[in-house]
């Protein structure tokens, strides 16, 4: 500010060569400027101004590939067929890379050994792997009932024709074996009665019991439906009895529910969109059943769609009776529950909303409104 009657350096023309250098310091302090501008530029928008939550983490740019193992080709599955057919995985920044493993117990021995990353399985294997000194987590339930049928091979019609023969399972530990016990308790029969021998899929134990290289078998759909139209006999039907069982989950290592916890609820995200889509729209539901387990029946696939739909709790929440029923079938193992599942992923997702979020989209519990 300037006084009245005085002048200032301001208010005089600089001399000629500091004039210069003042021209020289403002190109200097515009260019710094306009660098630090353009740098502004380059970093990316806070996640309010793209219009995301901010609670929702960013998608992967490129999808991680998590392996899937599944015990068998069944119904059961349906969850993940159905995820990867509508590229809910894909829509969580994963890819789901879907294995057989031919049998639950050998899945979850793969799954501790690193060499899939999650597996579709029954309790009776997680605690079997437990036991060998494994640490694995059931984290969500595909089922919640035993779903097998012990089948007779052509002949047997009784308890007394199973005596010295073979039984096929799918392998030792898996929900398969675990079904052979309780068969045979219900048949006035013990272990020591029969030959419990793996034979991997379930359509493996059918040829088997078809040309009568075993005398009984555990089969689950689309099988039991196969083996009803090849015309073996039920010696124990396990599906009207809707004994609770925790007889297929999602597990995976126990160090990875805090080391990978992110991508774990992506893929369980997936998987529970994909089943409420199976349970909300039968025609696709089918379509990807019929694809996936090649089923060409019409009325196998609606058995096997049927049976799904009895069966599958929407949420993929497990059943607490179903837990502990396996937990009696092995005395010598851990009784607590807290050593083979863990819920904090799906307490995580009901406090979030996202299953009410699932039920205002597909109808509640998976059934369109």
């Amino acid at each position: 500010m300037s006084v009245p009657g005085r002048t200032t350096l301001w208010d005089e023309p600089l001399p000629k060569h500091l004039n210069k250098r003042r021209h020289k310091h403002d190109r200097i302090r515009r260019a710094l400027v306009l660098l630090a501008l353009s740098g502004l530029t380059l970093r990316p928008w806070p996640a309010a101004a793209q219009d995301k939550p901010p609670s929702a983490a960013p998608a992967p740019a490129t999808p991680v590939v998590l392996k899937a193992g599944i015990a068998d080709s069944s119904n059961m599955v349906l969850a993940l067929y159905m995820a990867r057919a509508e590229s809910l995985d894909v829509a969580h920044g994963i890819r789901i890379d879907i294995v057989d493993m031919n049998g639950g117990s050998r899945g979850a021995e793969e799954l501790q050994a690193g060499r899939i990353d999650v597996m579709q399985v029954g309790l009776s294997a997680v605690v079997k792997v437990n036991q060998s000194g494994g640490d694995l987590r059931l984290i969500a339930s595909l089922s919640n009932v035993m779903r097998f049928d012990l089948f007779a091979a052509r002949g047997v019609t009784s308890a007394a024709g199973l005596k010295g023969g073979t039984i096929g399972i799918s392998s030792s530990g898996s929900e398969s074996d675990s079904a052979v016990t309780l068969a045979l308790q219900k048949l006035g029969l013990t272990r020591d009665d029969v030959v419990v021998k793996e034979y991997g899929s379930g359509a493996r134990r059918l040829a088997a019991l078809r040309s009568g290289e075993i005398k009984a078998a555990p089969l689950d759909e689309p099988m039991a439906s196969a083996a009803r139209q090849a015309g073996l006999t039920t010696l124990v039907d396990f599906v009207p009895l809707q004994i609770p069982w925790l007889f297929a989950g999602i597990a995976v290592r126990h160090d990875d529910i805090g080391a990978r916890r992110d991508l774990l609820m992506r893929y369980l995200k997936a998987c529970i969109e994909g089943n409420y889509i199976a349970l909300a729209d039968e025609k696709r539901a089918k379509q990807v059943l019929a694809k996936d387990l090649k089923i060409t029946s019409e009325k196998n696939l609606d058995i096997a769609y049927r049976d799904f739909v009895a069966q599958s709790p929407p949420n993929l929440e497990p059943s607490i009776a179903g837990i502990q029923n396996i937990l009696k079938v092995f005395p010598h193992a851990s009784q607590n529950a807290g050593d083979f599942v863990d819920m904090s992923f799906l307490d995580a997702l009901k406090n979030q909303g996202f299953f009410a979020a699932m039920a205002a989209k597909y109808g509640q519990h998976g059934q369109k409104p």
